[in-house]
């Protein structure tokens, strides 16, 4: 596979995916009310999860790919996982129901981030290598801004899908559960 096709299947193919899997992940939330059962504990971890890849994500966006990014990269894939083993954990010891296909989902959360990290060992070894100090060159942790940007009508679409179709709808899920649990607080006062 050439650079270009490997670029087109993390751009095109991964990054889209991985957008679609957490609307995806919403909507079982939503579908099996949240805000009824684990609220507002397993909605933070999910808005922490939003972070723990998004920042990364923005790194590679718009930052020359390098030991710092791939350093980056690897504590917050690590830094998810645990995120998202707390998350299951809560959701399936509570009584929400997680369903196969919401289970189904997690697996491709879990993943497309591995995916994307290795798509980017792929096009940039020599960095990811120079990070565990192996290979020619030597690491870079510099945050340089990319000398060959990528297209802005492809950063604008990638980052308004992740705000309409991820971030508002989490915020969303967030607002749900806390009006819902200040209601059950209201009427527990009232009683």
């Amino acid at each position: 596979m050439n650079i270009a096709s490997l670029e087109a299947v993390l751009l095109f193919g991964i990054l889209p995916t991985w957008i679609a899997a957490g609307f995806a992940d919403w909507a079982c939330h939503r579908a099996t009310r949240i805000e009824c059962t684990t609220g507002s504990r397993e909605s933070l971890l999910h808005l922490a999860m939003m972070v723990e890849v998004g920042i990364p994500l923005l790194a590679a966006l718009f930052l020359e790919v390098n030991a710092l990014v791939f350093a980056l990269m690897l504590f917050a894939f690590i830094a998810h996982e645990a995120t998202a083993l707390w998350d299951v954990s809560l959701a399936t010891h509570s009584a929400r129901p997680v369903s196969a296909f919401e289970q189904h989902v997690h697996s491709f959360l879990e993943l497309l981030p591995l995916f994307a990290i290795l798509c980017l060992v792929a096009l940039h070894p020599m960095q990811f290598l120079a990070l565990f100090l192996v290979g020619p060159q030597a690491p870079s942790f510099a945050p340089v801004l990319k000398t060959h940007p990528l297209g802005a009508t492809y950063v604008v679409a990638l980052l308004l899908a992740t705000l309409l179709l991820n971030v508002s709808p989490f915020a969303e899920e967030l607002y749900r559960c806390v009006r819902t649990s200040r209601k059950g607080h209201a009427s527990t006062a009232t009683s």
